[in-house]
């Protein structure tokens, strides 16, 4: 996780509004220098005014250096985050921003099929760019969302050059519109898929895609774990296999949390499920599984420790 030490002051040299309820921030150093390099699909973290911690996906083209873009949709039930920095952040003010970390990477691959609902078009448009830029490979986007007023870089995913390229879907808020993303899927190809978009929206492409390989699956989100937490959640205890010792794992918190609060260092990164750094073998326990990472098959013997709980009263891990 980004802390202030390792942060630095940028400049908020745009903002405006990129749709309804979606606000396009450009930052740039103070003195112009260039920034820390990034990748597409890489994310920053931000300082945002009420003091929180948030993290955002860039969306302009890698090969640029002089700058960071990123789109926010002020989340009027979030945590509060996205608010303070759409309401209260104004041009010319200096914002503490992390260097940029991608748990999210765009693979090298013939094909590219990327799947994007509302505001998950950050990290995807970046790809494009790098994709278009570099001629990496071919790609079709589906890019999924509410309404025209709501889709965020509709006029420039609407430009002719993207012809036979991208799909746009508008549902209008009815589940009976919803693209039906089957026939897109059913045959994997040589394509890699990524995904990035509400939890609803993965969750879906993962149960469509239990053909496919799980190495050509990628998603992205920035869910966090507390709002993971299920009306049906329950304290369980995980015990190390390897030390004997047990910990008590309370609603609300995960079990790498509590690992961590004991000193044990368990690799992870996006925290969210996604990217399959904390993977632990699992040797008894029933677990209840929230990642997009595991098939089917990979259930039984793993979990993953940022998002998934218990539905037994007690988990061994390999630890």
């Amino acid at each position: 996780m980004a802390n202030e030490a390792d942060m630095m002051a940028l400049r908020i040299a745009e903002k405006r509004r990129a749709a309804d309820d979606i606000e396009f921030f450009e930052l740039r150093h103070p003195d112009g220098a260039e920034l820390p390099e990034f990748t597409a699909g890489a994310h920053v973290s931000l300082i945002v005014p009420n003091g929180e911690l948030r993290k955002y996906s860039l969306c302009n083209d890698p090969e640029e250096r002089d700058r960071y873009c990123i789109a926010v949709k002020r989340e009027a039930g979030g945590r509060g985050g996205s608010v303070s920095l759409i309401d209260n952040a104004k041009i010319s003010d200096e914002i503490m921003v992390s260097a940029p970390r991608n748990d999210f990477a765009l693979a090298t691959a013939p094909q590219y099929l990327f799947i994007a609902g509302g505001i998950g078009i950050t990290p995807i448009l970046s790809m494009i760019r790098q994709i278009r830029s570099s001629g990496l490979g071919r790609f079709k986007l589906f890019y999924l969302s509410r309404s025209a007023a709501t889709t965020a870089f509709l006029d420039e995913l609407k430009a002719p050059e993207f012809r036979g390229m991208v799909t746009i879907h508008h549902d209008e808020g009815d589940p009976n519109n919803s693209l039906d993303l089957w026939p897109v899927l059913e045959k994997p190809g040589a394509a890699h898929l990524y995904c990035c978009g509400p939890r609803g929206l993965m969750q879906a492409v993962r149960d469509m895609t239990g053909h496919w390989s799980s190495a050509r699956i990628h998603f992205e989100d920035f869910t966090p774990p507390g709002a993971m937490t299920k009306p049906e959640d329950k304290p369980f205890t995980v015990k190390l296999a390897r030390s004997g010792e047990t910990y008590e794992v309370p609603v609300g918190k995960t079990i790498l949390e509590v690992l961590r609060d004991h000193g044990h260092a368990v690799p992870s990164s996006c925290e969210s499920g996604t990217c399959g750094s904390c993977r632990t073998k699992l040797l008894e326990g029933e677990p209840d599984h929230r990642d997009l990472v595991l098939a089917d098959y990979e259930k039984t013997e793993n979990i993953m420790v940022c998002v998934s709980r218990a539905i037994s009263d007690e988990l061994v891990l390999d630890l």
